[in-house]
């Protein structure tokens, strides 16, 4: 069907609204054209022209959550603890055992960041070009595999080695799922779901530190002992689960077994209903529009300001276990292990309870402005006492702000793209800036800056301060910017550019509104 800007008659037919019948059979009537390639969804201004039905959209969004969100949320739990426990093998001899010195740790922790900001754009594009439902758990199974290998390193360059290559195939795990929830979400609705898999990094923290706890209560696996067994049991639970995701997960809608013909219509028109002047949901990667999901303002801001949340993200996730044995240097391994749990669990409840207000309110920005005091607070509590018991309530201050950053910064630079292309490279662009602030976090606490970090600390607060400045210069400027919008005279702007030309101006087209 060709493409065209204009309306069906049937999106203009005005029913009575007291004829019940009639009124379900023209929102039917919608939906299907809405959804059929070739028809935008939405008027020159992005205001959708189509009519859902909220008890069928609801009960569908119901059923996505339960079929969709489990199998990437335990997938990113397992890669965020293959990244994350060399955190606790360190408190168990891994050290000693890689004869490693000075600041040897923050090496082999730089590794991982290397590939993961290098393959992490390279790595999106490529999902979008196999498709997720293949993709992630390729990916996956990759990194549990060397999360195994990691049981078997001998010296430091093996395991820098195996880090470097974990590095490659978890670059594409949180902008991969971010991308492919976004297939299946209204805009508004994204930044929940994505809360409930990113969720699972502080949960990682405390049910890895449970975990290391358990297997180290073993003498032995075989012939893999002490910290080498951490390596060995997740690795291989991850590469199973891995496998199980293979069947379970579908590119997109339309090819889902476990929906209907009527719920694939509606997923499909539903999200194309956000789409301004997009005729089809899922389009061929274009080089413009990947161009365009990078070179935008509010996306580059939002990149820079998770850069900096990452920089507290990472610190907080690799050296808790380093934090809790400064304060408690007496206790047993297993207890200094427990005793990093609680944070977690806490900054847990917050990474979804906000996201979960921001879904409500269809509001971002403001939350991402909100969250840094409360981390800047905690850093505070860690440079101006000695105390333990104070230094441990800093710990969460901080896990209550700083993990909410992530799917609030995700769904916010999904929010501000159009096409699936401009999607795709917006949030690995994201995700790049932030990885470059997990760089940054592993030598935020070096070694002879113990047993108090100044430095560390110091830096940490320097980079929740940036955030709060950053993330409110750029809500001012997206509404400067979207009342200079508001002047322009739209159908002037657009003439004479052809269908495929206007579909591809992306945060360029006129008729294009920040979403705050």
């Amino acid at each position: 069907m060709a493409a065209s800007n204009e309306k069906p008659d049937s999106l203009d037919t005005k029913e009575d609204p007291t004829d019940s019948v009639a009124q379900e059979q023209r929102i039917e009537k919608d939906v299907h054209i809405a959804a059929e390639e070739g028809y935008a969804a939405t008027d020159s201004r992005g205001v959708s022209i189509v009519e859902l039905d909220r008890e069928a959209e609801r009960k569908l969004r119901n059923k996505i959550d339960w079929m969709v969100v489990p199998t990437v949320s335990i997938l990113y739990l397992f890669c965020f603890i293959d990244r994350s426990n060399i955190g606790n093998a360190r408190l168990a001899g891994l050290e000693r055992d890689l004869r490693m010195s000075g600041n040897d740790y923050n090496m082999l922790l730089s590794i991982f960041y290397i590939s993961y900001i290098v393959f992490e754009i390279p790595s999106n594009l490529a999902c979008k070009w196999i498709g997720p439902g293949w993709f992630i758990p390729f990916i996956s199974f990759g990194f549990g595999v060397c999360s195994l290998g990691t049981a078997f390193v001998q010296d430091l360059p093996a395991a820098c080695g195996v880090r470097f290559l974990l590095g490659i195939f978890e670059s594409g795990m949180m902008p991969g799922i971010s991308f492919y929830l976004s297939r299946w979400y209204r805009r508004s609705e994204l930044v929940f779901r994505i809360s409930l898999f990113v969720v699972m990094a502080p949960l990682a923290g405390a049910f890895g530190g449970l975990l290391a706890s358990g297997v180290l209560s073993l003498t032995h696996i075989g012939g893999v002992t002490e910290w080498r067994m951490i390596f060995l049991v997740e690795g291989i639970i991850t590469m199973g689960l891995s496998l199980i995701a293979f069947i379970t997960l579908t590119d997109r809608p339309e090819t889902a077994r476990w929906l209907t013909e009527e719920e694939k219509i509606l997923a499909t028109a539903r999200v194309k209903s956000e789409l301004l002047g997009q005729t089809t949901v899922i389009d061929k990667t274009d080089r413009r529009r990947v161009w365009l999901g990078f070179w935008n303002p509010v996306v580059l801001a939002t990149a820079v300001v998770f850069l900096f949340n990452n920089i507290t993200v990472q610190g907080l996730a690799f050296f808790t276990p380093t934090i809790v044995a400064s304060i408690y240097p007496n206790y047993s391994t297993v207890q200094k292990q427990l005793y990093t749990v609680p944070p977690y669990v806490v900054g847990a409840v917050f990474e979804v309870l906000l996201p979960l207000l921001s879904w409500r309110l269809d509001k971002r920005q403001i939350f991402l402005i909100l969250v840094a005091p409360l981390t800047m607070m905690g850093y505070i509590m860690f440079l101006a006492s000695t105390d333990t018991k104070v230094r441990y309530a800093a710990t969460f201050f901080t896990a209550i702000s700083c993990f909410a950053a992530g799917p609030l910064t995700n769904a916010q630079v999904s929010a501000q793209v159009i096409s699936d292309s401009a999607r795709s490279m917006s949030l690995a662009t994201n995700m790049m800036f932030g990885n470059v602030g997990g760089l940054i976090a592993t030598w935020s606490y070096l070694s002879w800056d113990g047993p108090n970090y100044p430095i560390g600390n110091g830096l940490n607060l320097a980079a929740s301060s940036m955030l709060l400045i950053i993330a409110t210069l750029t809500l001012f400027w997206m509404k400067a910017d979207n009342k200079r919008r508001e002047k322009l005279d739209v159908a002037k702007e657009l003439e004479g550019l052809s269908q495929a030309q206007i579909q591809s101006l992306e945060w360029r087209h006129p008729g294009w509104r920040w979403k705050p």
